[in-house]
């Protein structure tokens, strides 16, 4: 059973990397329609949701280096596969957005 601060972390990690995600995507959206202003306020959002979400992933990091042993458990793959996902989508957003601009 995972103790009450690596949970806090996990959950940190999954509410932030699909915060951090869902952003990226609306971001994408807003481009489409030619709303860059939109679009780019949307990727700075993502941006800061990456930032809570790996102070999140750096406190169980620096627990483990410390000697502190994480249990590794479903739901700590489960907030890893979540910030990767979202860290893969906000860079892949970037590049998208960059092409609605250059076609519009």
């Amino acid at each position: 059973m995972e103790n009450e601060e690596n949970l806090e972390a996990i959950m940190g990690l999954i509410m932030n990397g699909g915060n951090a995600k869902s952003d990226a995507m609306e971001a994408i959206h807003a481009a489409k329609k030619g709303e860059f202003d939109l679009a780019d306020e949307k990727l700075k959002s993502a941006e800061q949701f990456l930032s809570k979400a790996h102070h999140s992933q750096t406190s169980m990091l620096t627990q483990e280096a410390q000697g502190n042993h994480v249990t590794v458990t479903l739901l700590t793959v489960h907030s890893q596969d979540h910030l990767m996902t979202a860290i893969a989508f906000a860079d892949l957003a970037k590049e998208i957005i960059d092409l609605y601009k250059k076609i519009a």
